[in-house]
């Protein structure tokens, strides 16, 4: 139905196009991208982290996680494989992201300084506003709508978000670095810009450290509008490779010296370094010779001994060219910053290059309670975790210990562990079968636990379908993927959360098959008779039956050859019963013909295949037309009319019709080339080459013909008479209107005759292509062998 919706939006915009001028001549304009044809196709349903996913932020109360993109997506994160998906009107990046806590708002800054306000209920962007200059730090105030930004004119504003009116409100107070300047004594030069503000703990956000660009930190207080302490770089109190500086929070004098014996070095990361918010970590860019230290992060000891230390996450501050790793340190302290000792380290390998970090507390009170888990974000889209216990733990031990193994991400479904090839999304609701049944032999086990059972998964937000909930639901969708190692995985997609149903593997108990391990490269599933065909790079065809008899206890494999009966013991779930060679060349598409009764295979090297897996045999395998070898990308099934032979009585003995009585087969390889074959006995009936410029084929679809009034509705309301097309139209597009017109209103009398109103729609990297599906296969191949009943011809475009 999507496709017949599409074919008929898109014809209506092409005669339109005619009809003001635009099929040709020099003064005709250029199609902008304004007149594209409108779908408003939404995404539906996302799984797994995006590929450019860079930025991590985490709601410690509703225990959900956000994962921030380059390309304007936001992807939320909660329990029992809740996803969401939030798609900004601008494809920028961000550069700030973070929860307003327990309150379902998350808080985005683009690298454009747009800030967005998003509503996590209803998915929604609920306010946007573009700051004047650009934003260089941000934080919000913990438990409250209130916020802090810092801009690169060393200002510091207060905003609010207003949850009665869903706008962010500017508040009059704000803190100027010249003010601050002059109220502190301090003497500087130029404007800094603010590149980190902390808000100390306990505090309510009253007090906060920010810390300017070219090493001056200020810890101010809100309610008495002042500086309560004020440090330089040359304050700095150097540990070994650990930097710090520390400020009492109750102190009323002001240290207004900076050391200028030390050259200035720029800050490009801080945190907090103590329970209490009495000491914190600066990371600076030291030369280029070293990696700057870009993040910080620090998560407290035990509540025994909260004030004696804690762990120190630092990415950066390593030689050029050496291994991206994070580092942990152990901290201990038993007198202030003097006392502060490294216990440990610990490097953990990343792979792949490093994007984002964050700490998960075990508690909704970050920096109040211990670490219960670590993700460590990297590129492409990769999320590992580690358990904060063990690793924790590793710290404690003796050195040789080994490190904990990062996890992977618990995607819904799999992208690169193992590597997905080929998808497909299939309807159930024609199944001849209860689709409960898919439930009750769902074989949960053989998906495998995604995390190591001693660790507790850390986000356990969201709020699940309640109709999900319900496991006797009937499944009326499944989503199958087919992956690298020969494994096929399958999901109930009856929901927008797709729950994992069934891992199938390549090998057969007891057989040795050959090639049983190879890529998966195509997948075809037919709903009346619950039955998966699954192709692979070895040019094997495996056979499925997703229902609770699966063949007992044999195995059959058949090639031209020679035909294999092997004795099996299969455990629960469904298992492959036969599998086909029919050519030692991959398997590139896959089609089931009628009720799954028979399946068509295309390969690499040219070859079509028909198989009949209830007979167990296989019926023809036959080279592609002319000796051609072009691989077939795709193939179509086309029922023709069993009057067709008996349309003219002039006709009858003519042997081309006779074929006609019965369905035949449609093969399109990557040269543009459809080839149509009987479907029983594989004989060429013709063969077109439909289009002769240098453009691959990647698929074809096959519309079935609507009803006389639909057909004639659309002749009249919608397409446009010649003389409506304008003067300016080419003789092109007035042959395809003709064309086109022609076989919409001659629907009935062709379908009378014999044919069919069906067209064929074939898809090209650079083109699509329209052909009346009758007139092919009634069309005698001649010496060019190119198509002669094109009824549309549509160029894809590039536009800005």
């Amino acid at each position: 139905m999507f496709a017949k919706r599409l074919f008929h939006r898109a014809l209506v915009h092409h005669h339109q196009g005619v009809g003001r001028g635009g099929g040709g001549g020099a003064s005709a304009p250029a199609a902008s991208p304004a007149d594209a044809i409108q779908m408003d196709a939404q995404i539906s349903t996302h799984c797994g982290v995006p590929y450019t996913a860079s930025l991590l932020a985490f709601d410690p109360v509703q225990r959900l996680l956000a994962v921030a993109t380059l390309d304007g997506r936001i992807k939320i994160f909660g329990g029992d494989n809740i996803e969401g998906l939030l798609i900004s009107p601008k494809s920028v990046p961000y550069k700030f992201l973070q929860f307003i806590t327990n309150q379902g708002l998350l808080v985005a800054i683009s690298n454009e300084n747009e800030i967005q306000v998003w509503n996590l209920e209803f998915r929604q962007l609920f306010y946007s506003s573009q700051w004047d200059v650009n934003i260089t730090a941000f934080a919000v105030i913990e438990r409250t709508f209130m916020m802090y930004l810092g801009d690169e004119n060393g200002l510091l504003s207060v905003l609010k978000y207003d949850v009665d009116d869903g706008k962010l409100q500017i508040m009059p107070y704000n803190v100027h670095i010249h003010s601050l300047i002059e109220r502190s004594g301090v003497s500087l030069q130029d404007p800094q810009p603010i590149v980190g503000i902390l808000i100390q703990p306990d505090t309510f956000g009253t007090r906060l450290l920010i810390a300017y660009e070219r090493g001056l930190l200020v810890l101010w207080d809100v309610s008495e509008d002042r500086a309560v302490s004020v440090r330089g770089y040359g304050d700095l109190r150097m540990k070994g490779q650990i930097n710090g500086a520390q400020g009492d929070s109750g102190e009323d004098q002001l240290n207004t010296t900076i050391d200028d014996s030390e050259e200035e070095r720029e800050i490009c990361s801080l945190c907090w370094a103590s329970r209490e918010g009495s000491t914190v970590a600066v990371g600076y860019i030291t030369g280029s010779r070293r990696l700057p230290v870009i993040v910080l992060h620090w998560s407290a000891g035990s509540a025994v001994h909260s004030n004696k230390g804690g762990h120190l996450f630092v990415y950066g501050g390593d030689d050029m060219g050496s291994e991206e790793v994070l580092t942990v340190l152990s901290l201990e302290s038993t007198a202030g910053l003097e006392s502060v000792r490294c216990m440990s380290r610990t490097d953990l390998k990343l792979d792949g290059s490093f994007a984002d970090m964050i700490l998960i507390p075990d508690t909704g009170v970050p920096d109040k309670s211990r670490t219960s888990a670590l993700f460590i974000l990297t590129n492409p889209g990769q999320l590992n975790f580690y358990d904060g216990g063990s690793l924790f733990s590793v710290q404690n031990s003796k050195e040789g210990t080994p490190l904990p193994e990062a996890q992977k991400f618990p995607v819904a479904i799999p992208t690169l562990d193992p590597n997905i090839t080929v998808t497909g999304l299939y309807s159930l609701t024609e199944s001849e079968f209860p689709n409960i049944s898919l439930k009750k032999f769902c074989a949960r086990k053989n998906a495998g636990h995604f995390i190591s059972e001693n660790m507790k998964w850390p986000l356990t937000g969201g709020v699940p379908n309640e109709m999900s909930l319900d496991e006797d639901h009937a499944v009326e969708r499944i989503y199958i993927a087919g992956y690298q190692d020969g494994s096929v995985r399958i999901w109930d997609a009856t929901f927008p959360v797709l729950m994992p149903m069934f891992v199938l593997d390549g090998n057969v108990a007891d057989v040795n098959l050959d090639g049983a391990n190879a890529s998966v490269s195509s997948l075809a599933f037919c709903s009346l008779s619950m039955t998966l065909a699954v192709g692979t790079t070895s040019g094997l065809v495996r056979i499925y039956k997703l229902r609770e008899h699966t063949g007992g206890s044999s195995f059959h494999f058949v090639s031209e050859f020679k035909q294999e009966v092997h004795v099996v013991h299969h455990g629960k779930g469904f298992h492959c019963y036969v599998a086909f060679l029919s050519a030692n060349s991959s398997v590139l598409s896959l089609l089931f013909m009628a009720s799954g009764g028979l399946l068509a295979a295309g390969y690499q090297n040219g070859q079509v295949a028909m198989l009949d897996p209830s007979q167990l045999s296989i019926l023809f395998t036959v080279d592609g037309a002319s000796g051609t070898n072009s691989p077939v990308v795709s193939l179509g099934i086309y029922s023709v009319a069993a009057s067709a032979a008996k349309a003219d009585q002039s006709k009858k003995d003519n042997p081309q019709n006779a074929t006609l009585s019965r369905d035949v087969l449609l093969s399109l390889t990557k040269d543009a080339r459809v080839t149509v074959l009987d479907c029983t006995t594989g004989v060429m009936i013709n063969s077109h080459i439909i289009h002769q410029k240098q453009s691959s084929a990647i698929s074809m679809y096959v519309i079935d013909a609507e009803s006389d009034e639909t057909q004639t509705q659309l002749s009249e309301d919608k397409i446009p008479s010649q003389g409506q097309t304008g003067k300016d139209g080419n003789d092109l597009d007035k042959i395809q209107t003709q064309g086109i017109e022609k076989h919409l209103k001659n629907a009935s009398q062709l379908s009378q005759n014999g044919g069919s109103d069906s067209l064929l729609v074939v898809c090209c990297e650079d083109v699509l292509l329209l052909l009346s599906l009758a007139s092919l296969i009634q069309q005698a191949s001649t010496e060019d062998e190119t198509c002669k009943t094109l009824l549309l011809v549509s160029s894809f475009q590039k536009h800005g």
